[in-house]
Order: structure tokens, then C-alpha cells, then sequence
């Protein structure tokens, strides 16, 4: 979902951008207008999260699965050993791509008990290893790790894509973050990292140009033509964070939508969240009906509520609620209505 504010203001301005007589989407990267354009947006982000001077922040192509592969092939420039924390679907993924270019140790980031998943204890880390790598959000599982791993030694890098700027984040902590802005930032098509400069430079020789942080930072992430209306909407989003009050307010707004909705699955038995509360996403809310057998019907009525994008990942089923930042609590509320009505039509 995003902001209607932001919506808004890229409607108004979609035919003619800043008095040109063109469509943002129309423009040159390379125009002084388009340049200045990208060059706020960098600048709004580093404000937003306090990004230090010794950080490059690159605006790039590939998704998170392209990430997957940019970090081992431009960090396991050592030992080429690596430690991932696999908590759900996307660490997992990430784990099998770094496979490919060195000795990554697969570390279980969660344990069920009594049918509840909570976060399991981290073992120690590989002192040799190049870096430490997690995702601290879960979107298919529906967990989020609130406190960053302690390493002694190497880097830590983290996946940070479905709650990126959903809370304040200490940069400082990590060599590396990245996020795919489909979730809080913009529209699909762009990824955002966040780099250490001193990590830069020492990519695979096999590694792909594009995907040398070096060469994309040397170009102002524009060595290839860049998704140059998803960078736009970016900018528009952390103006509209900014003028809320940043990402401290932000996150206050997360957790009270996160709580009005998992304080009505803990108070009910027709629906079930099985995430220890120690680790429950604020951003991603996974849930299950007691009966399956209703879920299509829980669709269908919910879609002609107005209530939309429920179904669960095909890799988990069930229901899950996606409460990004621009879903305000009028929303929360309105699912929670709706939930209530059906169960009580359907028990």
C-alpha cells in the first residue's frame, strides 16, 4: 500500500513534472531535472536514518533475490566464509544463492515449541567468517527479530526490505543493509543498499559489472538507466515520512496497529497466529481459520468488504495481513470488524 498523499501528488504532477512539459517517466536520467530529483531523494533517505558520510547509498535493480548474490559476490572477499541466519523463507533463499560462491554455514534462527515458532539461541559465529548475515523480517512467516545478532568479528549484514523505515535503525551496527522498496518505500523495481565504503572495491573478479557496489557507486547508480520512476515515488515516500515526523513516530503508529490486531487473534479461538509474541511482525501478520475449509469463503467476503490481498503465501497458506506504513489504523480496524462478523456467522 501506498501513502494517498504520495499517490496524489504523482497524479497531480504525472503529465507535466515541475513545469517541463513531460511525465517524470519521460525524462532523461541524465537531465539536470531528473538529477536533482534523485540527488533530494538520496539526501531525504540519509535524514531519515541518519546515514553517516561513510556510507554510500545506492538506488539499483534486482530485487532482493539480486541481493542474494550481490553480497557474496562483492563481500566473501576473505576467508569466503559466511554465516547465515535462516528465520524463514527469504534467509533461506538467500542462504542456497551464497552456496554457489563460498563456505556458508547455515545457522536455525527459530524452534517450535508446543506448536509455537519463537526465535532460537544463536550459537556462536565463525570468527574467520567475512560476514554475519540475517533478514531481521520474516514477510512470509511473520517474524521479526527487534534485536540485532552481537558479532565479534566480521560484518553484519542485513535484509532489511519489508520493515525498511518502519522504526528508527542504527545504521552503524551493519556493513550492509539492503531493502526492496516494494513494501514501504515505492513500487516494485527498485532496491535500495546501504554500504559501508569500506567494503566496496573487492568484488569477485566473476562478479557481474552490475553488480560491483564500486562501479554502481562510481556511477551514482546510474551506470545502467535506473528504474527512474520507482526512484522518484521513493522520494516522494520519505518526504511524506518526514512530514509525519520520522520514523520514531512511525513506528509508534506500527506498533499500535500491530497490537489492535494481534490482541483480537490472541482473544479469539476461530483464528490462530502461532509466532511467540517475543518475535511477531509489526509489518507482516500471518493467521490461520480454525475450519479451512472456510478460507475461500473468507476471501470472497472479505474482497466484497473492501478488504483485499488476504491469502496467505502459497509456501504457508492461510491468511496474512500486510500492515505497511501507509496502512492506517482505520484499516486495522475495519479487518478486525470483518474477522469478527465471520467468525461469529461461521462457528
Amino acid at each position: 500500500m501506498m501513502p494517498l498523499e504520495v499517490l496524489k501528488h504523482a497524479q497531480d504532477e504525472f503529465l507535466d513534472f515541475n513545469g517541463q512539459g513531460a511525465s517524470v517517466i519521460e525524462m532523461s536520467h541524465r537531465s539536470k531535472e531528473y538529477q536533482a530529483v534523485a540527488q533530494q531523494a538520496e539526501q531525504d533517505l540519509r535524514d531519515l536514518l541518519n546515514i553517516p558520510s561513510n556510507y554510500k547509498v545506492l538506488f539499483l535493480q534486482g530485487g532482493g533475490r539480486g541481493q542474494f548474490a550481490a553480497v557474496p559476490l562483492n563481500l566473501l572477499n576473505g576467508s569466503k566464509k559466511a554465516d547465515y541466519i535462516v528465520t524463514g523463507a527469504w534467509s533461506k533463499y538467500a542462504t542456497k544463492e551464497a552456496k554457489k560462491f563460498g563456505d556458508i554455514r547455515t545457522i536455525e534462527g527459530t524452534e517450535t515449541v508446543d506448536g509455537v515458532v519463537k526465535l532460537a539461541p544463536l550459537p556462536e559465529f565463525r570468527e574467520d567468517a567475512d560476514y554475519v548475515y540475517y533478514c531481521s523480517n520474516e514477510t512470509i512467516h511473520g517474524i521479526e527479530r527487534f534485536e540485532t545478532p552481537k558479532i565479534k568479528s566480521g560484518i553484519l549484514i542485513n535484509d532489511a526490505s519489508s520493515e525498511f523505515l518502519s522504526k528508527p535503525m542504527d545504521v552503524t551496527q551493519f556493513g550492509l543493509v539492503f531493502a526492496g522498496a516494494q513494501k514501504n518505500v515505492a513500487p516494485a523495481g527498485l532496491t535500495i543498499v546501504i554500504v559501508r565504503d569500506d567494503l566496496i572495491g573487492k568484488a569477485a573478479e566473476y562478479c557481474p559489472t552490475i553488480m560491483d557496489y564500486k562501479i554502481n557507486a562510481d556511477k551514482e547508480s546510474m551506470y545502467n538507466t535506473p528504474p527512474t520512476f520507482c526512484w522518484y515515488m521513493a522520494g516522494l515516500v520519505f518526504k511524506w515520512l518526514k512530514q509525519k515526523g520520522g520514523l520514531a513516530v512511525m513506528e509508534q503508529e506500527n506498533i499500535a496497529k500491530a497490537a489492535y490486531l494481534y490482541d483480537y487473534l490472541d482473544s479469539t479461538d476461530f483464528y490462530s497466529n502461532n509466532i511467540d509474541p517475543s518475535c511477531r511482525s509489526r509489518m507482516n501478520v500471518p493467521f490461520f481459520l480454525k475450519n479451512e475449509e472456510l478460507n475461500d469463503k473468507f476471501l470472497a467476503e472479505a474482497k466484497a468488504c473492501g478488504l483485499t490481498t488476504l491469502k496467505g503465501h502459497r509456501d504457508l497458506g492461510g491468511m496474512r495481513a500486510s500492515i505497511y506504513n501507509a496502512m492506517p489504523m482505520e484499516g486495522v480496524k475495519a479487518l478486525v470488524a470483518f474477522m469478527d462478523k465471520f467468525a461469529a456467522a461461521n462457528k
